[in-house]
């Protein structure tokens, strides 16, 4: 044995089967027939495939490392190699690209496809949960032929051109002998069986497309971006195999009033100049008034005003918030107060707020600019763009 077969591929003697398969797929890629153009590519890929038939077996490779000949006194090649019994083309498929071939026939019944669909929630219903009925147009069940695809009184048969393997394979002449490729069976598709009356309802897929209702419950807390999986509500498989999942995926939409910043609702309050200046007592509404069937008690707050506030104050109201989706509690319900300035005054009211201004030296009032502050700017900002 005068082959150095680890040299002709260029890895050491203790290469792993991936070193070798990795070698043996650069080379074979780089000196195959269809490829190289050097006059000796035909032996130097037959000399590599040789090496790789026996590295890549380990009691071939057992004999060839103890000084034996593994391939019985002569090369046989994958399968039959490049003499009178052929190269299977499939296996030299395989290595290059580390994919397998076609084996044998396959089932006709796959699990189906997952199915995304989207769902609208108004703000209480995110943030208190509901149930809610959603129409989806997924695959299901033929209810002809209950997922077998022939129709009444017939069944799949054995496919006449592969005779049931699935597979086809085919013999081309070459300079370097007999090349077989395998593929599916054109005429069965690889399944191995042919439907030779098909349902008439599904056309032998086993499944039809339909409309169905499923209730959808939606937990406390959600929001936009969350999504919630129903197992097996999804597409049918074809020839009635299980359904694939449903993922519903939230989309809660704005509200008139509130606006939401994670567990927080926000809500702006416009109050006149002269509450602001005296202090008072405004009640707001919570996010419990969407609700029918929740308490009076709950669906308003009274928020006292400090006198003395300016627009553009924040005032916490905690527990009023959303509900967490993971964790317990409720975030905050924050009061932001707009402080209205009169724009239509009698002469009265003119008089006494000048009063008003001169008993404040206020009727030339110097101007200060104050540092900016992201969070009353912010809210003003908000306030004043109706969010």
């Amino acid at each position: 044995m005068s082959l150095d077969y680890y040299e002709i591929l260029g890895v050491p003697r203790d290469a792993s089967p991936e070193q070798i398969k990795k070698a043996y797929r650069q080379l074979a890629m780089k000196l195959h027939p269809d490829v190289a153009q050097d006059a000796d590519a035909a032996e130097r890929f037959k000399s590599v495939a040789e090496a790789y038939e026996v590295l890549q077996d380990p009691k071939k490779r057992d004999l060839y490392d103890r000084g034996g000949d593994p391939l019985g006194g002569g090369f046989s090649g994958f399968n039959g190699g490049f003499g009178p019994g052929g190269f299977d083309f499939s296996n030299l498929v395989d290595a290059m690209f580390g994919q397998q071939t076609s084996r044998g026939p396959r089932s006709r019944v796959r699990r189906g496809q997952d199915a995304l669909v989207r769902l609208d929630l108004e703000l209480a219903e995110a943030a208190f949960g509901t149930t809610k009925p959603l129409r989806v147009d997924t695959a299901v069940l033929c209810p002809r032929c209950n997922g077998s695809g022939a129709s009444e009184g017939s069944r799949p048969v054995r496919c006449p051109t592969c005779h049931g393997q699935g597979d086809v394979t085919h013999v081309q002449r070459s300079f370097i002998g007999d090349i077989r490729t395998t593929q599916p069976c054109p005429t069965c598709h690889g399944y191995g069986t042919v439907i030779p009356e098909p349902c008439v309802e599904c056309s032998g897929d086993g499944r039809v497309r339909a409309t169905r209702t499923i209730n959808v419950k939606i937990p406390a807390g959600v929001g936009t971006g969350n999504r919630i999986h129903l197992s097996s509500q999804g597409e049918v498989g074809a020839g009635g195999g299980p359904a694939g999942d449903l993922y519903v995926e939230l989309q809660v939409l704005p509200h008139e009033i509130f606006r939401r910043e994670g567990d927080d609702l926000e809500v702006v309050v416009k109050i006149p100049m002269t509450a602001a200046a005296l202090g008072t007592e405004v009640t707001v509404a919570t996010l419990e008034a969407d609700l029918e069937d929740s308490p009076a008690g709950a669906k308003a707050v009274r928020v006292a005003v400090p006198s003395g506030t300016q627009s553009g104050t924040r005032i916490a109201i905690d527990g009023k918030g959303v509900p967490r989706l993971r964790g317990s509690g409720r975030g905050q319900l924050g009061v932001t107060l707009l402080v209205q300035t009169p724009t239509r005054i009698d002469d009265e009211q003119r008089d006494l707020i000048r009063q008003l201004a001169e008993l404040r030296e206020e009727t030339r009032p110097e101007v200060t600019v104050q540092k900016h502050g992201r969070g009353v700017f912010g809210r003003l900002r908000d306030a004043f763009a109706g969010q």
